[in-house]
């Protein structure tokens, strides 16, 4: 129960996907109007090293939120998940037009498989997510304050930034509903696979922080999927020096902030925030550049 909300409820349903439906964005991407850029901001924008990786994970995630959205029968959260499918289908559609507006290169990758488990297959990638935003939401907050964007792209991006939001907290609240409509033996069951997952996408972040130690490099020359590899960790040296204490107290804070304008009755995630904050705890306070602000995370 969460502040007199059952979780499971009708009820809980209902709010979680009305949440996510009716604080949607109904903006298009083919409307976006891209700032000119003098030589040193496109240098810098071209020069940032997540361009390919994006390309590949929004366009793989959205097929695979959109094939859960095929086969929903509840027309209450098939509504909500359709509409993520779309969101995500949009958010690799920005990509690909900011890449070809801006002339970065990007490179070719194969049309993204269907999962042969939609259910799973979105709560695995609704993790990843939970993951790589936490940190995303730091990331880009660092971009922001030191004008590492114009401001016309800051815009499009704290729209999307703020979509991820919404897109975790429907995650994690459809995931609870899940286990709550299951027979009270067989939630064990869902626990450990659940469980798994997490671990899984983990690992997966652990490989790709690994690969980037080794100069990244491909499996036999070949080009990987990875949709799942969390690149936002992988790329945190583009925004410039700061100390891993206040870069995770960023995290907390903006993680904090971006869930503030919704219902609290709704779950928020408390995995990846409740891990960073003991960790935080243990790591000596430096004297080094700063990249939190001042305000906590609550």
């Amino acid at each position: 129960m969460s502040k007199g909300l059952v979780i499971g409820s009708s009820e809980h349903k209902t709010l979680f996907c009305r949440t996510f439906v009716e604080t949607h964005d109904p903006f298009r991407a083919d409307e976006i109007r891209w700032p000119d850029l003098d030589a040193e901001g496109l240098q810098r924008l071209r020069a940032l090293p997540v361009w390919n990786e994006a390309a590949r994970t929004e366009a793989a995630t959205a097929v695979k939120v959109q094939a859960l959205g095929r086969i929903e029968t509840d027309p209450v959260l098939a509504e909500a998940i359709r509409l993520q499918g779309y969101e995500e289908a949009r958010h690799a559609d920005v990509i690909q037009r900011l890449t070809r507006h801006y002339g970065i290169p990007v490179h070719a990758f194969p049309t993204p498989e269907e999962p042969r488990n939609p259910t799973w297959t979105f709560l695995r990638t609704g993790y990843g997510e939970c993951l790589d935003s936490f940190f995303a939401f730091g990331l880009f907050d660092l971009g922001k304050r030191s004008e590492f964007f114009p401001a016309g792209i800051i815009s499009v991006f704290e729209t999307i930034m703020q979509e991820e939001a919404r897109h975790i907290l429907f995650i994690v609240n459809w995931a609870a509903y899940l286990r709550a409509q299951r027979p009270i033996p067989l939630r064990p069951i869902f626990d450990a696979r659940r469980a798994w997952n997490i671990a899984a996408q983990v690992f997966d972040r652990i490989q790709g922080a690994m690969q980037m130690a080794g100069g990244d490099k491909q499996d036999g020359g070949k080009t990987r999927d990875t949709s799942q590899d969390g690149f936002t960790l992988k790329n945190h040296t583009a925004f410039g020096d700061f100390s891993l204490r206040s870069f995770l107290e960023l995290c907390l804070a903006e993680n904090a902030r971006r869930f503030t304008p919704y219902d609290a009755r709704l779950l928020r995630p408390v995995l990846v925030p409740s891990v960073v904050k003991t960790f935080v705890t243990l790591l000596p306070r430096s004297s080094g550049k700063p990249a939190a602000k001042e305000e906590k995370a609550a």
